[in-house]
């Protein structure tokens, strides 16, 4: 079974490179994050008419999470996370299929910080933790699948140097990634490439893509369950430099 998290960057403009990704790879589950469409937007017809039912958690223009499953309609365990009532961004989507519960997480970048947006990216970590708890406790086969904007490891990115002051690779971020990891979740990616130098994102500017200056931020957590059926984790690298296509890769893991 392979499983894909995937941002798309704004599935109506991606919407070809997505829908040519399904057909020539044919993935099980896909987890989608930055979709930048409302829920009466989301473009389920094409979804269908490639062969997979679809769950969405939309916001008009921002984030925007998705699961779709190829030949079968997850059923939705639950949207946003407890914890912020006041909290309207759509980043987070929780859903049974094929025997898994598997979440598509779209984590706030945080950026600029130090500043509000940095300190409600900490607040959402901590969110997510109390939420990941709760599913290891239910000792199911769990996978916490989408971009997380943490840089984990100073190998997890071109350069160190030029990424020092962003939010992806402040202590605090990497900090509260760890702590979550500490629960008992396995980094499906680092555990396959523990070296590091693979990157899921590239950016649009300064050439980043042609110069391979990406880094990881999109990653596959599998619980202890889940853990045990893993048989490869990577990413369809060749995807991101195809015309129009997102600044991340679909990122992936099969297991038994």
């Amino acid at each position: 079974m392979k499983i894909i998290s995937y941002n798309v960057n704004g599935i109506k403009a991606r919407l070809p490179r997505l829908i040519e990704y399904l057909t020539e790879q044919q993935p099980e589950v896909v987890c989608l994050q930055e979709l930048k469409s409302s829920d009466e937007t989301f473009p389920e017809a094409d979804i269908r008419a490639a062969g997979y039912g679809a769950v969405w958690h939309g916001q008009k223009g921002f984030n925007g999470v998705a699961v779709l499953a190829k030949g079968a309609d997850p059923v939705e365990r639950q949207r946003g996370l407890a914890g912020a009532p006041e909290d309207e961004h759509s980043r987070y989507l929780e859903c049974d299929v094929f025997g898994l519960t598997v979440a598509s997480i779209y984590l706030p970048n945080g950026n600029p910080q130090p500043g509000p947006k940095f300190d409600y990216k900490l607040r959402w970590i901590e969110r997510l933790r109390d939420r990941a708890a709760a599913l290891l406790a239910e000792e199911r086969p769990v996978v916490l699948a989408g971009d997380y904007n943490v840089i984990p490891h100073d190998d997890d990115v071109f350069s160190v140097r030029a990424m020092a002051s962003d939010a992806l690779m402040q202590p605090e971020s990497r900090q509260g990634y760890r702590r979550l990891l500490a629960q008992g979740w396995t980094d499906a990616v680092r555990v396959r490439h523990p070296r590091g130098g693979v990157w899921t994102f590239w950016d649009y500017q300064a050439g980043a893509w042609q110069r391979d200056a990406g880094f990881r931020i999109d990653h596959l957590l599998l619980s202890p369950i889940a853990a045990d059926r893993l048989i490869e984790a990577g990413v369809d690298k060749e995807y991101r430099g195809r015309e129009k296509a997102s600044d991340h890769a679909p990122t992936w893991v099969t297991l038994r």
